[in-house]
């Protein structure tokens, strides 16, 4: 967790409300309205293939809806609800504890890399990010963004400490700076939560451009997990 004291935590909690966000409102204007554009312009692109890809998971494992739904937190910890391709088996959630020893993350967050929930459709619609998709839904209502941190679990952020709780002070995204890294799964929760925090502070159009078309690359060369 941060190094920060909490009186340094609260400091810089002002400053970003007051120096990135307060004074970033045509930027937020903008960002929803490219958000709803692109958006519903993917859904209907990408119609047909969303069908492909949902009768394909339905067809590797029958016991379960081809969309997976969750709570997450978003902007100043409202819970919404979660769209994405069901990847694992139906009982994904009662088999954690028992792999709960086997966690290669630091911090609240959970992942293996060979996590035998993942089912063999669900592989291939991680490596490439197809999973994340139906997100699609969450942007056009608001709950989320095209770009912007991605959202966690609320038991997850029952152990964020003042500082992570800062990366909530935005709408949350499909994409951020760790979704493009190259070594994710390598990357600390410290340090994951610094690259959110240092996203509030760079924020800009161009800047959210530059991660989507990362993204893009990400997704079309497979280094996705």
């Amino acid at each position: 967790m941060s190094t920060l004291t909490q009186k340094e935590v609260e400091m810089l909690r002002d400053d970003l409300k007051t120096n990135y966000l307060k004074k970033k409102r045509i930027y937020w204007n903008f960002k929803r309205a490219f958000d709803i554009c692109a958006s519903l312009a993917a859904i209907i692109v990408l119609f047909v293939p969303l069908c492909i890809v949902a009768l394909l998971i339905y067809i590797d494992d029958p016991h379960g809806s081809p969309i997976f739904t969750q709570d997450r937190v978003g902007r100043d910890g409202k819970v919404f609800k979660f769209y994405k391709f069901r990847s694992m088996v139906v009982n994904a959630e009662a088999l954690l504890e028992s792999l709960q020893e086997q966690n290669e993350k630091t911090g609240p967050v959970f992942k293996i890399k060979e996590d035998p929930r993942v089912t063999r459709i669900g592989r291939f619609i991680r490596k490439t990010s197809i999973d994340e998709l139906p997100q699609l839904l969450n942007i056009l209502k608001g709950d989320m963004s095209v770009v912007g941190p991605r959202p966690a679990l609320p038991k997850e952020v029952e152990q964020y400490d003042d500082y992570a709780k800062l990366r909530l002070l935005i709408t949350p995204g499909l994409t951020c700076y760790w979704q493009v890294q190259n070594n994710r799964d390598e990357i600390t929760f410290d340090e994951w939560m610094d690259m959110d925090i240092q996203y509030i502070k760079e924020r800009t159009f161009f800047g959210d451009m530059k991660l989507i078309f990362k993204t893009l690359k990400v997704a079309v060369t497979g280094q996705g997990t």
